[in-house]
């Protein structure tokens, strides 16, 4: 088990077995999200580029108002993410040395979700515009109501609904899951 001695009692039964200390679970931790967020990274700045394009297009003067203000909102959701999705190195490197690396782990955890929140606005608002100019509006909005819905499900539900399974699964001393209640099928 992890007895370390500067290991509280009272940690987090998820990450109770590791056997580490405070300081390199923060250390572990930072990295972890550091790579999750390299991995969105490149796809906004992507995004924010074709946005940032799309008004020299030849089209783009033919968008209604509607959708001229639908585009600065979406190009305004993908810089966002942008900076709260660079905003944890940033922080990082003003603080480097400094002895607050949980406090920068839960701020940057923070940062992390709002970022992938305008990510999500920024794709749907993307999608929206170019199906606007595609189909008709009911289909277009039939349309991003499907993408919304598989956002809300894939990025928050799901693993909201895994988190709270997880947290009342019975555990062993070493804080490894004893086991997996199976689920029962109906015929």
């Amino acid at each position: 088990m992890g007895d370390h001695p500067d290991m509280p009692g009272d940690v987090d039964p998820l990450v109770r077995g590791r056997n580490e200390t405070p300081l390199q679970r923060c250390d572990r931790n930072l990295v972890e999200l550091l790579q999750e967020v390299r991995v969105v990274q490149t796809g906004v700045q992507v995004l924010f580029a074709f946005l940032l394009m799309a008004p020299m297009s030849a089209r783009f003067p033919q968008l209604t108002e509607f959708q001229r203000g639908e585009y600065f909102l979406t190009l305004l959701a993908a810089g966002a993410a942008a900076l709260l999705l660079v905003a944890p190195t940033a922080y990082h490197r003003i603080l480097f040395r400094c002895g607050d690396k949980e406090h920068l782990v839960g701020l940057a955890n923070r940062y992390t979700l709002a970022g992938l929140a305008c990510v999500a606005v920024a794709m749907l608002g993307s999608v929206l515009l170019v199906a606007s100019m595609l189909f008709p509006g009911p289909v277009a909005a039939a349309i991003v109501t499907l993408i919304a819905l598989a956002h809300a499900w894939f990025w928050c539900v799901a693993p909201l609904l895994r988190r709270r399974r997880l947290r009342h699964l019975e555990r062993g001393a070493d804080g490894a899951v004893v086991a997996l209640p199976t689920r029962s099928r109906r015929r």
